[in-house]
């Protein structure tokens, strides 16, 4: 069997931030990038991402977790606020329809889920 595969992820940041974020728990996108490298055997993983001044440290955490980053335009909200470009529902019935294999982050949530820090004396205080 041969294990090299040439997969890639093409993967929409925001969508998959407010998809998580709704579930009710924060990605760990270190984690998340290994496991698509293990799971996926996926050589490229791009990351579709507004491009925001003020985030320049997400984007940096972003590239050193191993994503391509490809900057968009940033659409808002009538409140100011950026939104996702793709309502998550469309997208999943359309992917449905190609009949390739979905897998549900919040399955994986166990492995993904970036881990509160404790206190050096287990207060659970940061």
């Amino acid at each position: 069997m041969n294990d090299k595969a040439n997969n890639y992820a093409y993967i929409d940041g925001a969508n998959l931030h407010k998809g998580i974020n709704s579930l009710g728990w924060q990605l760990d996108y270190a984690r998340f990038r290994v496991w698509l490298t293990e799971k996926y055997k996926v050589e490229k993983a791009y990351l579709f991402i507004g491009l925001i001044p003020s985030y320049k440290d997400l984007y940096k955490y972003l590239q050193e977790s191993g994503f391509i980053l490809v900057y968009k335009e940033v659409v808002y909200d009538d409140s100011g606020k950026p939104k996702g470009n793709c309502d998550a529902d469309k997208c999943s019935i359309l992917l449905k329809r190609t009949e390739v294999k979905i897998s549900y982050l919040n399955e994986q949530r166990s492995i993904l889920e970036a881990q509160k820090e404790k206190a050096p004396d287990g207060d659970e205080t940061p």
